[in-house]
């Protein structure tokens, strides 16, 4: 028997259990690492974007697609990385008993998407969509971001990257943004072919993707030395931000590999085009190896300022065919529209409030009157507010609306 009750009063609670309860109480108002609330202002800003950056993609020709939040891991996972699938969290469906994943990223459902209703054509699409991610991106990286793309399936040629490129220019640039965006170049096809041609191992390829990914060249020219075309996979680190320094370094097997002078080809036209026409800083970096699993040519990284994390990722991969075992075409950018949240910012908007007292002894007529001029209001973007009694002030109040020589008219506060 519980003594504390036995008698039939309220239980006693000591100290100690007073402490539980209220640090108890306050932890259920704690939200987990990496997920924040958006709030007020930055919600509605987050809304704008959404929608602004969903309709240029949309006036560009791509087709908005809405994907479910979960689908089965075979279908959202059967060509994901092994990263992605470490971020996807992992439940069971309730109704039959099968695993099914909660999307950590929208790309591999367009691919699902496209190899079943793309056809064989040019097929563009465009996506705005919630992900949850197992572990955050970064420090202080979010696990909940807001995940805009597009992508363009059935085009092989560099023309299809250029209008991806252009595209996100023309949406970054009609945004009343306070920050210039810098684009880093990399493509993982020099790097796999060097692999191909050297015939590396596994084990190789993995002990060189993370000596580049560290920077660390005094190791990388130690391992290299005992690799077959070691001196060019060196280079790759130490000159190819430069691609006439690069060529230059290269031996001649690698010089006169036609996949490797196409790759360097398609930097060099990609780079001369982001300045000629963006006026952008370009940077090459060829051991950007990153998403070296999932993409097959050129990758781009794009950042605001001097932030670590791109805020922008972008590249060449290879899409699906149902019908046909020849891997489709792809290329695509996606970005987490609430990291925008702090280099952007709304118009101050216009906040009316109707005065209480004229409203509540208005008559039909002035009671009309003032519907249709709050109408009116609301049409041209003011936050008006029909107050619920004296004391209801609205946020940010710029204006008032009384009734003054018997009309309704707008003041300022």
């Amino acid at each position: 028997m519980d003594h504390s009750t036995a008698s039939g009063g309220a239980p006693h609670l000591s100290n100690s259990h007073l402490s539980n309860f209220s640090a108890e109480v306050a932890n259920s108002w704690l939200l987990p690492d990496g997920v924040v609330d958006v709030l007020f202002e930055d919600a509605q800003k987050q809304e704008v974007l959404r929608h602004q950056l969903t309709q240029q993609l949309i006036t560009h020709g791509y087709q908005l697609v809405c994907p479910p939040m979960i689908e089965y891991t075979e279908s959202l996972l059967s060509e994901a990385s092994e990263d992605l699938k470490r971020q996807t969290f992992k439940i069971i469906d309730q109704l039959t008993g099968r695993l099914m994943g909660v999307r950590a990223d929208i790309t591999p459902q367009i691919l699902r998407i496209d190899a079943h209703h793309g056809g064989d054509g040019i097929a563009r699409y465009c996506y705005a969509g919630d992900v949850i991610h197992t572990l955050p991106s970064g420090l202080f990286g979010s696990r909940t971001p807001l995940q805009l793309g597009a992508e363009i399936f059935g085009c092989a040629s560099l023309s299809a990257d250029i209008e991806l490129i252009d595209v996100l220019f023309t949406m970054i640039n009609n945004l009343n943004m306070s920050a210039a965006l810098h684009i880093d170049l990399g493509h993982v096809a020099i790097f796999k072919r060097l692999a191909i041609l050297a015939e590396l191992p596994d084990s190789d390829t993995k002990q060189l993707m993370h000596l580049y990914a560290n920077k660390n060249l005094p190791e990388l020219k130690r391992v290299c030395q005992a690799l077959p075309m070691g001196k060019d996979f060196y280079a790759l680190a130490r000159y190819g931000h430069d691609m006439s320094q690069l060529l230059a370094k290269l031996s001649d097997t690698a010089q006169q590999d036609t996949d490797i002078a196409t790759a360097v080809d398609e930097l060099q036209r990609l780079k001369e085009h982001l300045q000629q026409q963006w006026q952008c800083d370009v940077s090459i970096d060829i051991t950007e190896l990153s998403g070296y699993h999932y993409h097959t040519g050129i990758v781009f990284n794009g950042y605001i300022n001097s932030e670590t994390q791109p805020l922008v990722r972008g590249g060449r991969f290879d899409g699906m065919q149902i019908h046909n075992e020849e891997p489709r075409d792809a290329t695509g950018f996606s970005m987490d529209v609430s990291r925008l949240l702090a280099h952007t910012h709304l118009d101050d908007p216009t906040v009316v409030v109707i005065n209480y007292s004229d409203m509540s002894h208005a008559d039909g007529l002035k009671t009309q009157a003032l519907q249709q001029q709050v109408k009116s209001l609301r049409q041209q973007g003011c936050r008006v507010t029909m107050p619920l009694n004296e004391h209801d002030r609205p946020v940010g109040l710029t204006h008032r609306l009384s009734i003054i020589d018997d009309q309704w008219q707008l003041q300022a506060v």
